[in-house]
């Protein structure tokens, strides 16, 4: 079943957008692919992305240790916390009180998708840089990006104010461009958090055992978002970015997003061919 008839058959349950393209950025099947939604955790990935430019700058360090604590700045103005009940990352939470290494923290951001280790790499990085890390990364295909990062996971205050974080298919496809290219070490880590990702239930699930996945999903209430570099064995890697924000049930969203990367999986001898 071609990508155009899964979306056909959930038309009318919420937002459902598809980016598939060449590693060069060069799209080959698009639905709605500039259209931004909550970001939910995609947006971890530009932070990841914002922190390895201030390692290369000197500015950071991956082992430099940081502060593990619980109360940040909102970008509203006051403090916020994140709810450790919504974290589903534990470790982090165990270090509290204590220092670990900006890379840890970097780890556990990407791989078990931890809130709380997300806001305190964005507090070492900025906002404004973690959003230009986003922006610079905007495809040529993207006339008027929409993705933005304007708080850290869990700023109440600011979401009170209508400050959100933002992901189209298309600026979460950017990202993946630039991070799939980026050459030399800082390159390779990016990708090797992003290949031990633990949360496997979208893209990967449904492709062969084995296969390298290299991409960062997020999650939320009606959300379900997952973006990747799928890397074949036998064929030229791809980039795939689904965001759904739907009334489906969360697991028939995941089933959609899975049964997408299969179908691009299918025909990754001729991704062209993608209807």
């Amino acid at each position: 079943m071609g990508i155009a008839e899964l979306l056909r058959q959930v038309d009318g349950a919420g937002d459902f957008g598809v980016w598939l393209g060449r590693l060069d950025g060069t799209p080959v099947f698009v639905h709605e692919a500039e259209r931004a939604h909550y970001s939910a955790s995609t947006m971890k990935l530009p932070v990841a992305m914002a922190m390895m430019r201030k390692v290369e700058a000197g500015e950071l360090t991956l082992f430099q240790p940081v502060a593990v604590h619980n109360d940040f700045e909102s970008a509203a103005g006051g403090r916020f916390g994140v709810n450790p009940a919504e974290d589903e990352a534990p470790k982090t939470w165990e270090q509290l009180g204590k220092k670990v290494p900006l890379n840890w923290l970097a780890t556990e951001m990407i791989t078990r998708s931890s809130n709380l280790a997300t806001d305190l790499v964005l507090e070492q990085v900025g906002i404004a840089a973690a959003h230009a890390a986003l922006a610079e990364a905007t495809l040529p295909s993207s006339p008027a990006p929409e993705s933005k990062i304007q708080r850290g996971i869990d700023d109440v205050p600011a979401a009170r104010a209508g400050i959100s974080n933002l992901m189209s298919p298309a600026g979460l496809a950017g990202v993946l461009v630039a991070v799939g290219n980026q050459q030399g070490e800082h390159g390779e880590f990016l990708r090797e958090l992003l290949a031990s990702n633990q949360w496997n239930g979208e893209i990967p699930a449904l492709l062969p055992k084995g296969t390298r996945v290299e991409h960062k999903n997020g999650w939320d209430s009606r959300i379900r978002h997952d973006g990747g570099i799928v890397r074949p064995k036998d064929a030229d890697p791809f980039v795939l970015v689904v965001c759904t924000t739907s009334d489906l049930p969360d697991t028939e969203a995941q089933q959609l997003i899975a049964s997408i990367a299969l179908e691009a999986w299918n025909h990754r001898h001729n991704l062209e061919a993608v209807r």
